[in-house]
């Protein structure tokens, strides 16, 4: 689906109260749900669209990972993260580095634009929970900073 396209649709969503969008496409499907006012975009390419799980499975079924103690930092976006600014480059904390509130602790690409994504706790970090290059979701904790 075109960029501009779905730019038109995120604006159109965020400035309604519509709070979630979904359309297919033979390229693909797209939703775009509003959560704290924010919408947040899922695309699935044609090939990998599946049917939607049944509505009378609830959520929490699903197994629940055991939360790390200390402060996550948790993605602000739907994107791909990034540890560095660039490939090769030194990534911009390890496990142990001490940071400050507003240190940039790394990247996360959305739409081609790099967002650098800053600390929002002063303090150690103590776990990195996503990989590099790893596709991110909207409140997906990034790092633990204890």
């Amino acid at each position: 689906m075109d960029l501009r396209k779905l730019k038109t649709l995120i604006d159109l969503v965020s400035e309604s109260n519509v709070s979630e969008l979904e359309i297919t496409e033979a390229e693909g499907k797209v939703r775009i749900v509003k959560s704290s006012g924010v919408p947040v975009l899922q695309q699935q390419p044609a090939a990998m669209t599946q049917a939607p799980a049944p509505a009378a499975m609830p959520a929490a079924v699903e197994a629940a990972p055991v939360a790390p103690s200390g402060h996550a930092v948790k993605s602000p976006m739907v994107g791909t993260f990034y540890r560095s600014a660039s490939p090769g480059a030194k990534p911009f904390v390890e496990v142990g580095t001490v940071v400050k509130e507003g240190d940039t602790i790394c990247i996360i690409e959305a739409m081609k634009i790099l967002n650098e994504i800053e600390a929002d706790k002063s303090g150690t970090v103590s776990k990195i929970l996503s990989e590099n290059g790893q596709a991110v979701e909207y409140g997906q904790p990034l790092f633990m900073i204890d």
